[in-house]
């Protein structure tokens, strides 16, 4: 797998990708939060991509970052199909470095409690359920 920054024309396979994996919600606008990310450390949204008749097929995603604080990562995705072969893992430790190279001394991330594969696969990473909860509040309406 090739790892590499995301480009304007990955957003239609990013899209499919992240709908493959169950990654988009209604209350999340999956085209808004790439047009987010791109305005804050575009070069920490990464896809992974794997040859496919002479062109690159996006098979992978991060969305990483650093606030100065902690690290963070959103929308780890390896395309079904692809699955159990490590490019997760490569793309945690790709995160993992550019996130080492910022300064972040933590990375944090969040994954539903019900999915019970995506937490131990975390789990094998050395992750561990911090003692907190996490908290949210919608600033600006994506419907």
């Amino acid at each position: 797998m090739n790892i590499r920054p995301y480009q304007a024309e990955d957003e239609a396979h990013v899209l499919a990708l992240w709908r493959a994996c169950g990654l988009t919600k209604p209350w999340n606008d999956p085209l808004a939060d790439i047009a987010r990310k791109l305005t804050v450390q575009p070069e920490m949204f990464l896809v992974g991509t794997l040859p496919d008749a002479g062109r690159e097929e996006v098979m992978a995603s991060v969305m990483c970052g650093y606030d100065g604080h902690r690290g963070w990562v959103n929308y780890l995705a390896v395309a079904p199909a692809h699955r159990k072969h490590g490019f997760a893992r490569a793309l945690m430790h790709e995160a993992e470095r550019l996130l080492t190279q910022r300064g972040a001394a933590k990375l944090n991330l969040q994954v539903r409690t019900s999915n019970a594969e995506v937490l131990a696969f975390y789990a094998r990473l050395g992750y561990v359920q911090d003692d907190v909860v996490s908290l949210g509040k919608r600033l600006i309406s994506d419907q």
